[in-house]
């Protein structure tokens, strides 16, 4: 029987997980949230008993991971993984998976939704209209994207995907910012490669698709920002530490940008107090720009189909490091 955990329970419903695994004798645990110390050590005992975890939001420390005995890969919900110590795991002979393609469509439609409604201040003439507000077209000026420039940072699976949406909207000039693909890929796809600071001064809007490691943490802050227009637009669908998040909320307020959409921050849930909830030219989402029906689905199934590979004597089929 081989014990699998799942660290945080995000979902509720596991029949996914549980379709993919009864190839083999599974113990499928749930560990329950927990409220105090008791609670935790118990959690910990659990996963220190597992033969693989599935970890969600779970923090996969060192500590963590060097206690435990008998497991076999971490398979992580989502694209990213640094809540996962990976070289701690590697260290222990253990697999490190994620799920690298399940969410393309949603993300990139998401920064799409971002785009759109900032260049159109949708959020903020709702607010208003709701509090009896009329032509507000003198609060917030808007401008069409029409012949503007739009700069791409990140050049990946969502980031392509997110090109190809938007390559109807007339755009004078696409640039993408991505040191890790070739050029001729970009200028192909009908891009123009452009290093990372000309895509920040030179772009009306920004849309970032990075992952989040130590050469992008808080790529873009006070000094970055100085660089884009006045008019200029940053989406961020990626990871909120990839922006220093008060270096942009001192932008917007002090209008160096005109605005941002963003669906993830440095701290998550965003606080109550954090300048951002006050702020009129700023869309706000709860982290959810991988969700949709169809992509929970899939993600779930992938994460296990990691799971299964390993316990079948395999490697993971999105392996993230060798052992």
């Amino acid at each position: 029987m081989h014990k699998v955990v799942v660290t945080d329970d995000r979902y509720g419903n596991y029949s996914e997980e549980k379709s993919v695994l009864k190839e083999l004798s599974v113990e499928l645990i749930i560990l329950a949230p927990e409220s105090n110390r008791e609670e935790r050590i118990e959690n910990l005992k659990i996963i220190q008993d597992a033969d693989a975890l599935l970890v969600n939001l779970f923090p996969m420390t060192k500590e963590i991971i060097s206690g435990l005995n008998k497991c076999r890969i971490i398979s992580r919900y989502g694209v990213g993984y640094d809540n996962v110590d990976v070289n701690e795991a590697t260290k222990k002979g253990i697999w490190v998976a994620n799920v690298p393609d399940y969410s393309i469509e949603d993300v990139s439609d998401q920064a799409l939704a971002f785009l759109m409604g900032c260049v159109r201040k949708v959020a903020y003439k709702d607010r208003m209209i709701r509090q009896g507000k009329w032509n507000l077209h003198n609060d917030q000026p808007i401008h069409r994207m029409k012949n503007k420039v739009l700069g791409i940072i990140g050049y990946g699976a969502i980031g392509k995907r997110f090109h190809e949406k938007i390559k109807g909207l007339g755009f004078s000039k696409i640039l993408v910012s991505d040191p890790y693909i070739d050029k001729k890929i970009i200028l192909k796809n009908g891009a123009v490669p452009a290093e990372f600071e000309e895509t920040l001064s030179n772009s009306d809007y920004i849309s970032i698709h990075v992952p989040l490691d130590n050469s992008t943490k808080k790529m873009i802050g006070k000094k970055q920002l100085s660089f884009m227009k006045k008019n200029s637009i940053i989406i961020n669908t990626s990871r909120g530490a990839v922006l220093d998040e008060q270096a942009v909320i001192e932008a917007l307020i002090n209008g160096w940008i005109n605005g941002a959409g963003l669906d993830v921050f440095e701290t998550e849930p965003l606080p109550l107090d954090s300048p951002l909830h006050k702020l009129d030219n700023v869309i706000l989402a709860d982290h959810t720009g991988w969700y949709s029906e169809e992509s929970k689905v899939e993600l779930k199934t992938k994460a296990a189909m990691n799971i299964l590979a390993v316990l079948k004597g395999g490697k993971p089929i999105y392996q993230v490091n060798d052992i």
